[in-house]
């Protein structure tokens, strides 16, 4: 038996009836190492919560609702001793609802509303594993010390301070873990984004130097192209890190963007795994240390419509505080980066189609020569790092349509003229599929 713990994570798609704890529960049982479990909201939770704070109308069954359904999933909770603890909750949640019909902008109730979602379903698993045997117990994020690096919502968990406030004596047992929120810089409860519950599994692997974080969700894996397109294909086996960034800011919706960081220096392994075929060993995708190879498109992630904005800059000494405030400012109006290049003298940005208008404005107020040109997509081509590869494999395919934008250190990132999306990612699939197999 290792004592380090495996980090297992399992998102709401995971969490949607009864029969998704008995899956659950013999995965933990079946293993000799200790465990550490991070849990969402129940699959619709969330929605319903944030919808409740902008419809009072519906507020007021949603507690009674709740109940039913959280007691549909463990029912016996209603005699354990924990249905104290799931009554506080339910009282929180009319608490909090009572003072958003009062102000709409209480951002403290409105977080204290969102996470009764994680809080109710530690609750519910961690009884629903109890009775199956395993020595489960619901653990509040922010009641053990984990810091998030922000005040209302943050990016990320405060690694520094949260490894120095942390109530290690909780993690015995099987530990139920709140994903998504933890405790703020102000000292109240603060969010992560959505998908954040990951960034919680990985921050937690992180302070507590796991053996691998286990993401159980209800796909095989990342694949090369986003199911959406309706290409078909099989799980990617092993994305290095900088690889599973690179394709989170793009395409891989499943993977939320700041869920590798935590692990990145430590090399501590990510596997996305399916619930329903965990016993399947080999779908799966392994994120893990970068791998050089020789050329290899591991995955194609695509961004539909967008725009290159360039940017003449006059030379000068503040130039660069100049990029740092247009940055903040984008930021501030959540206008989306899909991709940025800057010089001395230019600056190249890619924006979504329906927020270059705002983002130009912008870049007004602090240069005058602005000028920007539509594309369908922008293209991210996962894992190659050879642009004259690249080149030949398109200009050989008759793909040769794709003007090249950069290149990073894992990827090479195209702005394609071609309107039939779909068609062309099921025609660069081939590029893949010439790819080398790292697998783990």
């Amino acid at each position: 038996m290792n004592d380090l713990p495996i980090i297992h994570k399992f998102g709401g798609s995971c969490l949607r009836d009864a029969s998704d704890i008995e899956q659950i529960s013999e995965i933990l049982s079946n293993t000799e190492d200790s465990v550490v479990v991070v849990v969402s909201a129940l699959w619709g939770t969330t929605d319903r919560l944030m919808r409740a704070a902008k419809e009072p109308r519906y507020a007021g069954r949603l507690v009674n609702d709740l109940a039913s359904h959280h007691l549909r999933f463990s029912p016996t909770l209603i005699d354990s001793p924990l249905y104290d603890v799931f009554q506080r909750v339910l009282e929180g949640i009319e608490e909090s609802l009572t003072a958003l019909a009062i102000d709409r902008d209480d951002e403290k109730a409105y977080n204290r509303l969102l996470a009764s979602g994680e809080r109710l379903s530690a609750l519910v698993i961690a009884h629903g594993l109890s009775i199956r045997g395993l020595d489960a117990h619901p653990v509040g994020a922010e009641d053990i010390g984990l810091h998030l690096d922000g005040q209302g919502t943050a990016g990320r968990v405060d690694l520094g301070k949260s490894r120095e406030m942390l109530d290690r004596s909780a993690f015995y047992g099987v530990p139920v873990v709140t994903g998504w929120f933890g405790e703020g810089s102000d000292g109240n409860i603060a969010l992560l984004g959505r998908g954040g519950s990951d960034h919680t599994a990985t921050a937690l692997a992180a302070l507590l130097q796991a053996q691998r974080v286990v993401l159980w969700k209800d796909v095989l894996g990342i694949y090369p192209v986003n199911p959406r397109w309706g290409v078909q294909s099989s799980p990617i086996p092993y994305l290095g890190y900088g690889e599973a960034i690179e394709f989170s800011n793009a395409d891989a919706t499943i993977l939320h963007p700041a869920t590798v960081e935590p692990v990145y220096e430590m090399g501590i392994p990510i596997e996305i795994r399916h619930l329903s075929h965990y016993k399947n060993g080999g779908m799966k995708t392994v994120i893990g240390p970068d791998i050089e190879a020789t050329p290899n498109i591991k995955g194609i992630a695509c961004i539909p419509r967008v725009a290159c904005v360039n940017v003449e800059v006059r030379y000068s000494q503040d130039a660069a505080l100049a990029l740092s405030d247009l940055l903040q400012a984008l930021n501030e109006e959540d206008i989306r980066i899909c991709s940025f290049e800057t010089t001395n003298t230019q600056w190249r940005f890619v924006f979504l189609q329906h927020e270059v208008t705002r983002g130009v404005q912008l870049i007004k107020e602090r240069c005058s020569v602005v000028d920007y040109e539509y594309y369908p997509a922008m293209l991210s081509f996962i894992g190659c790092r050879d642009l004259t590869y690249l080149q030949n494999q398109l200009n050989e395919q008759q793909n040769s349509e794709a003007t090249p934008l950069y290149q990073s250190a894992t990827s090479i990132h195209m702005l394609s003229k071609r309107v039939d999306i779909s068609r062309m990612l099921d025609e660069m699939m081939a590029l893949v599929a010439q790819g080398t197999d790292h697998s783990a």
